[in-house]
């Protein structure tokens, strides 16, 4: 009898011991992969409800209406030249800078790839959805000067500045033992991708709905490169506990993601 069963208990215990092992990976992707889908599927009703004018649409005339009320000589400065800040060549400087300037605290060869990940994508997936839906932006006479043309979905300074800031944000975060840090920079990041997107409201060059689509689309591209990240982390870290035990790592000595823990762990290995 014990030799009909013990077959089935060494895959129990196999099984056991392998999702100890990997337990925080397995919660990583499923969370990872959770937020994502509930993220993809917001956006993706954001978009029909664009391309069958009814549902979230709804929105677009009222907030617009809002906006144009709140609007004041000075307001209108003072949000264009904020708004201008997400436009492609500022966002550009901003982005090299800050990345710059991470790299050459850091020197941390994820830092460059994560953001040249990142932003790839959201300049591409602003092109498309753009040439796609082919939306009219709101009306010129409810709009303020210098006008914008170009299709309205989604709001690109929306979706760019969203991505961008909250990825410099998390790497931030990942890199860094200040805890001030770890609490400025999310802030700071998320203020500044609302108020983008709630600029573009303001001075009617998009509808609502653009905006709320670049929020949650960003935030989706955001949860699948950082679960993707936090994933590869684990797995580095995983494989160099087995080199020091005297195993063989799954991964060459030459690695492309750095060990998980930011700068404390980093004193292991050889910075790149």
């Amino acid at each position: 009898m014990s030799q009909l069963t013990n077959p089935p208990a060494k895959v129990l215990r196999g099984v056991r011991r392998y999702i100890g092992t990997n337990a925080a990976l397995l919660v990583t992707a499923a969370a990872g992969a959770a937020v994502f889908s509930l993220l993809i599927t917001a956006s993706a009703d954001v978009y029909e409800a664009v391309a069958n004018g009814n549902g979230l649409s709804g929105l677009d005339r009222p907030a617009l209406d809002l906006a144009v009320s709140l609007r004041t000589p000075a307001g209108e400065r003072w949000v264009t030249a904020f708004t201008n800040l997400g436009g492609t060549v500022s966002m550009v400087f901003i982005t090299l800078s800050l990345t710059g300037a991470m790299y050459a605290h850091w020197r941390r060869r994820s830092i460059l790839l994560m953001m040249v990940i990142a932003a790839s994508g959201s300049l591409i997936f602003t092109s498309v959805g753009k040439t796609i839906v082919g939306r009219a932006r709101p009306p010129l006479s409810l709009a303020v000067p210098p006008y914008e043309y170009a299709p309205s979905f989604p709001s690109g300074h929306t979706l760019n500045s969203t991505v961008i800031a909250l990825m410099l944000a998390y790497l931030a975060w990942w890199l860094s033992k200040a805890a001030w840090v770890r609490v400025v920079a999310p802030t700071v990041a998320a203020i500044w991708a609302v108020a983008m997107g709630l600029s573009r409201v303001y001075l009617g060059h998009h509808w609502i709905t653009d905006v709320i689509f670049g929020w949650i689309f960003g935030l989706a591209w955001l949860a699948l490169l950082i679960t993707v990240h936090r994933i590869l982390l684990r797995l580095d870290r995983r494989d160099r506990r087995v080199a020091e035990k005297g195993g063989v790592p799954d991964q060459p000595p030459e690695r492309a993601i750095e060990p998980d823990g930011g700068p404390e762990a980093a004193s292991s290995t050889e910075t790149h």
